[in-house]
């Protein structure tokens, strides 16, 4: 029996439906990732997990017992919000603290258990500091703490990394999946960030106006994107409107207004006429200077019309000789200076067979 069930869960408010019918399974000890953009129902979602709101329709259910009805403070759940929450006027020791005293615990089981979360999370040092002594990534850090000191079943993330950096994000995206794995419990993570989505989760829920697109793991989700809206929202893809045009035991071979023949891998269900999409992704091109890419099965020819240098890596966006623009990436894997190619530059681009993905919807 997976820990947390969700089943068929709407929630309405007025005109809106933020969330619409929504079934989820969440085994115990994972980290698990709703992801989406600004208004998809993520955080509606999190709030009837956590008991601040409740479902029009549906039910949830932790270790099989129904929560409805019962109160924030009764279940088994804490919550991090993107602000912290911090009590000011309270010192790192008290805010972590407050639960254990607010639950009535002895002295001496507050001392061992707080000794336990500040050492887990590298603030033992700072016990005795106020929250506005502290950075943002040691605020966000007490703010776990303070979660996790009472051991709940479930700990709901919402947008807990928001407010920080690039370099303190990536930073403390690390310290979450060590301690997630460290503490064993399930974390439910809310963000609109698909890199931190892809980094952190064991499996992802991709969420737009209120439903759920698609559930997997980060590499399935990445590499075999479901429909349009879950290729275009997580990292960049090429997408280009075709007509399946064949399909056989040798491949799916698929037309591209404007750009020609593709050929795919096989797959069961489309027909010929059929209208969709295929989806590849700039680091499955190859990129040549004027040279010959006719060893791979889909290849053309254009030039270079920019490129944006990122330091580990360099995107290339190449207008090919019918004028449709992809975008392709190359690792800057050569010691010394980036070479470059040339605005302007007569190219090659290709991909294998198997590189991309035909999506129906």
């Amino acid at each position: 029996m997976a820990l947390l069930e969700i089943r068929n869960v709407s929630r309405r408010f007025g005109e809106l439906q933020a969330v619409d019918d929504v079934s989820l399974s969440i085994e115990a000890g994972e980290f698990f990732t709703l992801v989406g953009p600004s208004g998809c129902g993520k955080t509606t979602l999190l709030r009837l997990i956590a008991g601040f709101d409740a479902p029009d329709a549906g039910q949830l259910l932790l270790d099989g017992q129904a929560l409805a009805g019962i109160p924030p403070e009764k279940r088994p759940v804490h919550t991090v919000f993107q602000s912290y929450a911090l009590f000011p006027h309270m010192t790192v020791a008290q805010n972590v603290a407050f639960p254990l005293e607010m639950a009535g615990k002895s002295q001496d089981e507050i001392s061992i258990r707080l000794k336990d979360a500040l050492e887990l999370v590298h603030l033992a040092n700072k016990a005795r500091q106020f929250p506005r002594q502290l950075s943002g990534g040691q605020r966000q850090r007490v703010a776990l703490a303070r979660a996790l000191i009472n051991k709940p079943r479930l700990l709901l993330l919402d947008e807990p990394l928001a407010a920080l950096d690039a370099k303190l994000r990536e930073q403390i995206t690390g310290e979450l999946i060590a301690l997630q794995r460290e503490v064993g419990i399930t974390f439910i993570f809310v963000t609109h960030s698909q890199q931190e989505a892809l980094a952190v989760s064991h499996r992802i829920a991709i969420m737009n106006n209120g439903r759920i697109e698609q559930v997997g793991a980060p590499e399935q989700i990445y590499g075999f994107p479901r429909n349009r809206f879950v290729a275009d929202f997580i990292g960049t893809i090429n997408l280009l409107p075709v007509e399946v045009r064949a399909t056989d035991h040798d491949g799916l071979h698929l037309f591209a207004a404007g750009l020609g023949d593709i050929v795919g891998t096989p797959i069961v269900g489309p027909s010929p006429g059929e209208q969709g999409a295929f989806a590849v992704r700039p680091e499955q091109l190859r990129i040549v200077p004027a040279g010959d890419l006719t060893e791979l099965d889909n290849h053309f020819y254009g030039r270079v019309r920019d490129h944006l240098y990122l330091g580990d890596v360099t995107v290339y966006k190449i207008a090919l000789e019918n004028g449709v623009v992809l975008e392709a990436m190359l690792t800057n894997a050569v010691p010394g200076r980036a070479r470059f190619l040339e605005r302007g530059a007569p190219v090659a681009v290709g991909w294998q067979r198997d590189a991309g993905v035909y999506l129906r919807d």
